[in-house]
């Protein structure tokens, strides 16, 4: 019987012999990743299990993202304790404030994601290293705790469901929207500890991916990927200079469920407030009010998605009464939207551009809601209280329709912006 790709991926790292869906075994994973959330937390647990030294310093990874830069005195004192750690430790693999971005575009920029890999990380979204043909799952801090002490942990080989795209785009659909197409089907729990595979996205470039394999968390799964192809080859043969090995599904593989979706079929997407699941055509909520626009985060401050901002915004401005925030997710991007002039583009439509961090998208600072405020991101959640005050209300979007709506002051069409003939 055929293998999926997690299954392919895990076997590979795991002590025993050949594996089966379900299965628990113990796996020696290729990266521990932790950042300025999980680390402390890990560590302290790290203290408890009577560890003193990591299993294998080559294996760590540690990120200050979230609290980056500092906003208060308790942001201050968890970046601290990473690079406690990372001294008492001799971490080389250490990004520090200005040194690196968000953890999970940071990765793969830096080359410490290559396909095959197996990646355990402190973070949800740890599952976006999909897109790179990679398994990455994100764990709590108790469970990485021990990753650090022994080198290895304990992972249930999950099932997988497959999902099939096939045709030709519409124009403004990008890789946010396929995800959030995918969770208005399935919902935030039809997935639950599976992996997903995605196919046909030809079409849809790495950073592109990155947002799709980013969300599948949304929807309870453990994984996801894009099937490589001769994108994810040419990626991995710009980074890699020595032999890499693309892991793909064999055709007998089995799966829980195939689900086949028409790109010719559905526009831009939009997820409303309280769920990623809760998820409409964009027409369904256009003209809505917004008072914040944010674009950024781990799988959507990337350097296409300033592009596809800057396209909309370039000559506008944003609207009187709303407000744009933009972050590059890591320094590599943020230098390169600046040599291309995306960066003056987004400035001169009245864009406050920040530092690459996590700051707004998990609530903790640059760009906090206050209650009855309404926003449209690019972000991968959108619960009550997720980015402020609990009475605030979270739009998910793609960064053309969150370009637009900064334009607009409102849900808006990027065509109703860029014009009929864009459509």
């Amino acid at each position: 019987m055929g293998q999926t790709i997690a299954e392919k991926i895990i076997e590979r790292h795991a002590a025993a012999g050949r594996i089966s869906p379900g299965q628990i075994v113990e796996a020696r994973p290729d990266r521990i990743l932790l950042n300025d959330v999980s680390g402390p937390l890990a560590f302290q647990e790290f203290e408890r299990m009577g560890a003193t030294r990591v299993s294998d310093p080559e294996q760590v990874v540690l990120v200050q993202d979230h609290f980056a830069p500092a906003p208060s005195l308790g942001g201050a004192t968890a970046l601290q304790a990473v690079r406690r750690f990372r001294d008492s430790q001799g971490i080389e693999h250490f990004f520090d404030v200005g040194q690196g971005g968000i953890e999970h575009t940071l990765l793969p920029q830096q080359g410490l994601v290559r396909p095959g890999d197996l990646i355990i990380g402190g973070d949800s979204h740890t599952c976006t290293y999909g897109a790179f043909d990679a398994f990455g799952t994100g764990m709590g801090s108790t469970d990485i705790a021990a990753a650090l002490a022994l080198g290895e942990i304990w992972l249930r080989v999950p099932e997988t469901q497959r999902f099939i795209f096939r045709g030709s785009r519409r124009p403004f659909v990008t890789g946010k929207d396929v995800i959030l197409r995918v969770l208005r089907e399935i919902g935030v729990d039809g997935a639950n500890y599976q992996a997903m595979e995605f196919y046909g996205l030809g079409a849809f470039s790495m950073d592109e991916r990155m947002a799709i394999c980013n969300m599948v968390v949304e929807g309870g799964a453990k994984a996801g990927f894009v099937a490589p192809d001769e994108v994810t080859r040419s990626w991995a043969s710009g980074l890699f200079k020595d032999a890499f090995t693309l892991v793909a599904a064999d055709e007998d593989a089995q799966y829980l469920a195939t689900r086949r979706f028409d790109l010719e079929a559905f526009g831009p997407q939009v997820a409303r407030p309280g769920s990623p699941g809760d998820v409409s055509d964009l027409a369904d909520v256009a003209g809505r009010r917004v008072d914040q626009v944010y674009i950024g985060n781990c799988a959507n401050g990337t350097l296409t998605d300033l592009r596809q901002a800057a396209e909309v915004l370039r000559g506008r401005r944003v609207a009187r009464r709303t407000r744009l925030i933009v972050v590059p997710a890591t320094q590599e991007i943020y230098r390169a939207a600046l040599q291309q002039g995306i960066i003056d583009d987004l400035l001169a439509a009245g864009a406050a551009v920040s530092t690459p961090s996590c700051g707004a998208c998990f609530g903790g600072h640059m760009g906090l809601l206050a209650e009855g405020e309404v926003a449209i991101t690019t972000t991968n959640r959108n619960f009550r209280g997720r980015m402020g005050h609990p009475d605030a209300g979270i739009y998910l979007a793609s960064a053309y329709v969150a370009a637009a709506s900064a334009v607009a002051g409102a849900v808006c069409d990027p065509a109703d912006v860029l014009g009929e003939g864009k459509r």
